[in-house]
This record gives C-alpha cells, sequence and structure tokens, in this order.
C-alpha cells in the first residue's frame, strides 16, 4: 500500500488512525519500531490537560503537540445519571491505561471532558466559579452543527498504534494494551456519537498536498516544515496561555479548565492559487510582517511568538486603509491578553483529513468559555469593517478560506473527578 520511506509511513499511520478499529491497528502494529514505554500513576499530574512539560520543545521552546489525535465524541447510554459502579468502571478502565503508557507524547496523552448536557441530567446547576455556557454560533456567518454530546475523550500519541489500542481498549474491544491488563472498560455504558481524527507534524500537509485532498489545490506549495494547511507554524509560545493561567482557581472544580473544540473545513484554492506568499503573510499575520519580509518559508524563524507588536494592533481601520486587508494573527490579538497582559487561551490545534476534506480541529483550553468567545467575536473583524475595503470575510485575515462545522463546549475536571463528577464536583 505505502513504500518504506519516512514520508509514506508518516502517510500510513495517519491513514490508519482515520480508519480506526481492529484492522487498522493490527496494521499498525506490525509496522510498530519503538517500544512504547509503560506508565508510572505515582508520576501523574493533577490536571488531566498537563501536557506541556511531557511533550517535547523545539530550539525556541515552543512545545510539540503528539502527532496522532483521536477525538470521541460520546453518550451515556441510559436516562439519568450514571451509576457508582459506573464511575468505578470507568475510572479504573482509565487508570488501566495510565499504567500501561507513559503519560508523554512517547506514550499516550489524554484529557476526558463533560458537556452542558451532561450536567443537565442532574438535580442542580454547576457552582458560579466554572462558566460552562451551551455552545452557538460565533459570527453572522456560521452555521455550525453544535457537538452537545456528553462527553469528549481526546486520545494523543506520536504513536499511531497507541491511540488505536487506547481506543479500542477504553471501549471494551481489547483486553489487554502494551502488556497491561485492562482491568474494566466503559463499552456497556458509552456509546462513540461521532470519532474525529486529526494530526500535527512537518511534512503531513505538503505530504497530503499532493493527494489532492479535497480543499487543497494540487498546486499548492506548502513549506516542507509546516505542520498546518495554510502553510505556516502556529501555536508559538509567546502566544499561549501558561497551564497554571487557564485552571480554574476556586469552588469544587479548582484545578480544571474549560475547553472549546471547533471542527473547521479549510478551502485553500484561493489561498495558494490567487494569492502570493506576501499576500498570505499578510492575511495570517500583518501587512507589515509580508512588507519588511518578517516570515520565511513557514514561519519558523519568528522563534517563539508570532511578531505581532502593540503597533500592528492599534487603529485597524487605518491599516486597512492603508493596506487593503488586516491580519489574522494582529485581530486576535487584541483580545487575548488580560489587563495584567497575560495570555487568555491556550490552543491545541491539528490538522485533519477526515471525510475526504482539509479541516482542522482547533481545541482552546482557557478558565471561561466565555473568554474564547470574546477572541473568536474578535476574530470576525466587525469593528474593522468601517473601512470600506475590508469585507465580512474578504480581506478580513483567513475567515475567506475557513468554514466552521461543528462546536463544542466541555469541561475538563482535574484528574480525581474525570470519571462522571456531580456539578457539586464530586464523583458519582
Amino acid at each position: 500500500m505505502f513504500g518504506t520511506s519516512d514520508g509514506s509511513r508518516r502517510e500510513f499511520m495517519r491513514a490508519a488512525v482515520a480508519i480506526g478499529g481492529a484492522g487498522a491497528l493490527s496494521a499498525c502494529m506490525e509496522r510498530a519500531q519503538e517500544p512504547v514505554p509503560p506508565g508510572d500513576r505515582g508520576a501523574l499530574p493533577t490536571r488531566q490537560y498537563a501536557w506541556v512539560d511531557h511533550v517535547p520543545e523545539d530550539e525556541h521552546g515552543n512545545f510539540r503537540l503528539p502527532r496522532h489525535h483521536v477525538f470521541l465524541y460520546s453518550n451515556y447510554e441510559e436516562d439519568g445519571t450514571p451509576s457508582a459502579d459506573e464511575a468505578d468502571r470507568l475510572e479504573t478502565a482509565l487508570r488501566s491505561l495510565e499504567r500501561a503508557y507513559q503519560w508523554s507524547n512517547q506514550g499516550l496523552l489524554f484529557s476526558l471532558g463533560y458537556s452542558p448536557s451532561y450536567f443537565e441530567r442532574f438535580d442542580r446547576s454547576l457552582p458560579s466559579s466554572v462558566d460552562l455556557p451551551a455552545p452557538r454560533r460565533l459570527s453572522d456567518f456560521e452555521e455550525p452543527d453544535l457537538d452537545e454530546q456528553d462527553l469528549l475523550l481526546q486520545l494523543a500519541s506520536d504513536s499511531a498504534e497507541v491511540v488505536l489500542a487506547a481506543e479500542e481498549a477504553v471501549l471494551g474491544a481489547r483486553d489487554e494494551v502494551n502488556t497491561v491488563e485492562m482491568e474494566a472498560d466503559a463499552g456497556d455504558f458509552l456509546t462513540v456519537d461521532e470519532r474525529r481524527t486529526g494530526f500535527i507534524s512537518g511534512g503531513m500537509p505538503a505530504e497530503k498536498a499532493t493527494e489532492g485532498v479535497e480543499g487543497i489545490p494540487t498546486e499548492a506549495n506548502i513549506p516542507e516544515q509546516s505542520p498546518l494547511f495554510m502553510g505556516f507554524k502556529g501555536g508559538f509560545a509567546d502566544n499561549q496561555a501558561s497551564e497554571d493561567h487557564i485552571a480554574i482557581e476556586e469552588g469544587p472544580f479548582a484545578e480544571a479548565t474549560t475547553k472549546h473544540v471547533s471542527n473547521i473545513r479549510q478551502r485553500l484554492q484561493d489561498w495558494y492559487i490567487e494569492q502570493d506568499f506576501e499576500d498570505r503573510v499578510a492575511e495570517m499575520f500583518s501587512a507589515t510582517h509580508a512588507k519588511e519580509e518578517m516570515v520565511e518559508g513557514a514561519g519558523l524563524n519568528l522563534g517563539d511568538g508570532s511578531g505581532i507588536t502593540d503597533a500592528m494592533t492599534t487603529d485597524l481601520v487605518e491599516t486597512a486603509n492603508e493596506y487593503g486587508r488586516v491580519g489574522h494573527a494582529q485581530k486576535n490579538a487584541r483580545f487575548n491578553r488580560d489587563a495584567d497582559g497575560n495570555v487568555i487561551l491556550h490552543r491545541r490545534h491539528v490538522e485533519s483529513t477526515d471525510n475526504g476534506y482539509a479541516s482542522l480541529h482547533f481545541p482552546s483550553l482557557q478558565r471561561e468559555i466565555s473568554q474564547f468567545e470574546r477572541v473568536r467575536v474578535g476574530m470576525n473583524g466587525d469593528d474593522v469593517r468601517e473601512s470600506p475595503r475590508i469585507r465580512q470575510r474578504v480581506n478580513n485575515g483567513i475567515l475567506e478560506y475557513i468554514f466552521t462545522l461543528h462546536r463544542g463546549n466541555f469541561l475538563v475536571p482535574a484528574r480525581s473527578q474525570r470519571s462522571f463528577p456531580t456539578p457539586a464536583g464530586e464523583v458519582v
């Protein structure tokens, strides 16, 4: 099916994760090249979302997400609330995974989040310290399907076989992972409603561009180093909130965080065919970036930050009138810091070719969902449209090329509360 080059092996593993199931897992295990380190439950962090200290950094201190991701949007099968026995079985299953795999990109990282719909199963409301509204549309021009499944389990690893085996095991289709017995599973009471997959790694987007994936022109010259379809690096350390800053500080869910996940389809024909490199830099970052040639290739030369300065974010109407466009990064930077200058959002976005379309899974972690909504609404650039050169989507950052398919909101509790929490912060 594929050759033996690094590129073909990456593509095989990505395709296997996208397909899923026992057959894909078996094929991955036959091609596995390195043993997977076992887990140590005594070394686990309190927070489920504590990933940054357990993944590698590049030379600039930007953390690198695991290569393969599976998103399992699932429902509790029964009416009412889960039982104590079911909570115990779910927790036992998750602990089995933690014994089997090291908490790292080489092993397995995962988090389990709960939606507002899940908490509506209970007779009481979430405390005021938790800001978790139902998902909603965040622009006039989008009509997303709203993800209101009870919970979202996200699995992540550099090894395709690890995420596939973990998925099979937690749902009861596999009795053992990495030589560790699964002492329980959640297959009897959890049903997967939507299975979505993602990947992030330099080289993968460039490989996909040659295969005729819908949304990416075959002529697209995606830099080999780019981890994203739009050709530039993202997730700069200086533009990411720390895990401490996204932790809920008080109340029964202290140390939890909120998670918004959007699924965004990309249509990049015009991005690559009508726009040249300078145009793309201007619309992704700012016109100043393009004019001063601040970005080379995929933008790795920017180091640990996007290069957006305060001067680039002031009076964007004047900027729009002068240059005829505004940049995605300069619009967002206006809203992504608090009064003390701290970055608000912590983003972990990965690409996808689910169903043959170029798309993006965009998990954003923050203390309050309203913080994400504020930044995302600011991305619409409604105030910048005072300039006659800026339209709702055209010349307005990257809005012309992205289309939101799904939005969902989730609470990601601390590890001790992760298996069917009540609104009071207790485990069922």
